[in-house]
């Protein structure tokens, strides 16, 4: 089917050894032939079959033509797939298990590190909570030992006194008593201060929040910074405790000491108060630290110093008379005021108004009251041990004999009674009924109200 074979049919058929005569014999006959009209375009297709001719055009038989390819190259295809079939199902499979595996794989990954992660989260947390757990438990002991140091009570023996003010730096420096022996310590600010008031935040934290980042260990590390310095400060305090406590200590023995007297026999001198009670011997914990361990110290430092107190009460080392100590005769010889004659005194003379309050200077019992030649109205204290004291030219008496006084309680006025030239009191201090220096006595007074 062609353009050529279209044309070819227009012509009466010949055959090769008509040669020579072929145009003879169509000239002869040309009424017997048809003339067959040619297409009236040269695109044209026609097809010729059993005396019948068919024409296409050209869109139409490339349409043909080009469905026919296609279902061919579609046979192949398909002749193909079927042939090769298994194969591709297999490699399609495989790809898909490949797929799924490392999906599988990448999932498993995934959890795993999920996994590290939670458990690395989990520990985070265990040791966050470990940590503000031990802040909480150091803030309590902080807490407990602030509370110690605060209710320590005065260990000198001196008489109470207002609670001082923290503004006043006057109350923070030992003064000695006009009658007492002692002197007030003052606690500094920090022993009072409470742990609540430094550290407010630790108890406001909760134990269950996760620290999820460095902010949370930035506030530990604070925390445990001031927790640090007060500590460090509490023991500060308790060393100047116990430092005060063992100068004390010392002094309270040279005293005794420097004045001759049997410390034993003091002691045994010294009345007993109405106590009691089972003994239980004080135990320290086995995880006891530096702190317990000091503090165990220095309440057995200051049982001691109370029993030191108690028998120094008995020691009269106090001035009898308030105010600036002013003397208008010494202990010795003197020139007598009313003979001009070399004389033994064997006291002091304060000077005094008449009708100053005159004080006790110990613990003990008055063994006279009343006129005593020389010395006008005159009281004795004895005072247990061998001591005693006497007051002499009083103008009033306000004690009897048999009267148990303590340190300061007023036994008279300031007179100027018996063998006087004027308004004064006549101070002595006796050891086994021998007269003695009161200087002495006084002097170690002035030692240990000195700290």
């Amino acid at each position: 089917m062609s353009k050529s074979s279209a044309q070819y049919s227009q012509y009466p058929q010949h055959h090769p050894h008509d040669h020579g005569r072929a145009f003879q014999r169509r000239s002869a006959a040309p009424a017997a032939v048809t003339a067959i009209p040619l297409p009236a375009t040269d695109d044209a297709y026609t097809i010729v079959h059993a005396g019948k001719q068919v024409r296409f055009g050209p869109v139409v038989f490339w349409i043909v033509v080009g469905t026919v390819v296609l279902l061919g190259l579609w046979s192949a295809a398909t002749a193909t797939y079927f042939a090769f079939r298994d194969d591709v199902l297999t490699r399609l499979i495989a790809r898909q298990a490949e797929m799924q595996y490392a999906y599988e794989d990448r999932i498993a990954e995934l959890r795993a590190k999920v996994d590290r992660t939670t458990s690395r989260q989990l520990l985070d947390q265990e040791q966050f909570d470990q940590k503000l757990d031990q802040i909480m438990k150091r803030q309590t002991a902080l807490e407990s030992r602030a509370t110690a140091l605060g209710a320590m009570p005065d260990v000198t023996g001196s008489i109470p006194r207002a609670a001082p003010q923290r503004g006043d730096s006057s109350q923070t420096t030992p003064k000695p008593s006009p009658i007492s022996d002692t002197v007030i310590f003052v606690a500094p600010p920090d022993r009072e201060a409470r742990l609540e008031s430094r550290a407010p935040s630790v108890v406001a934290a909760p134990t269950s929040q996760f620290a999820k980042n460095q902010g949370f260990d930035n506030v530990l590390v604070r925390l445990t910074t001031s927790l640090d310095q007060v500590e460090r400060r509490q023991m500060a305090a308790l060393n100047a405790v116990e430092e005060n406590m063992d100068s004390r200590m010392r002094r309270m023995r040279s005293v005794v000491s420097d004045l001759g007297l049997n410390l034993s026999h003091l002691e045994a001198a010294v009345p007993r108060s109405a106590m009691g009670g089972p003994f239980v011997p004080v135990k320290l914990t086995a995880n006891a630290g530096p702190f317990e361990k000091q503090l165990n110290r220095i309440h057995t430092t200051r049982a001691e110093m109370d029993r030191l107190n108690r028998t120094l009460a008995l020691v009269p080392y106090r001035k009898p008379v308030i105010g600036e100590v002013e003397f208008t005769s010494g202990f010795g010889v003197r020139s007598d005021p009313f003979l001009g004659r070399p004389a033994m005194h064997t006291g002091l003379d304060f000077r005094a108004a008449s009708g100053d309050p005159v004080r006790v200077t110990a613990y003990g019992k008055v063994v006279s009251a009343g006129w005593s030649g020389g010395y006008g109205r005159m009281v004795e204290v004895d005072h247990g041990n061998g001591l005693s004291t006497r007051y002499g030219h009083l103008s009033e008496i306000n004690v009897r004999v048999g009267e148990v006084v303590k340190i300061g309680q007023v036994i008279g006025l300031v007179g100027s009674t018996g063998r006087s030239t004027g308004p004064h009191l006549h101070y002595e201090t006796r050891i086994e009924g021998e007269a003695v220096d009161p200087q002495k006595f006084l002097r170690a007074g002035v030692r240990l109200s000195a700290g």
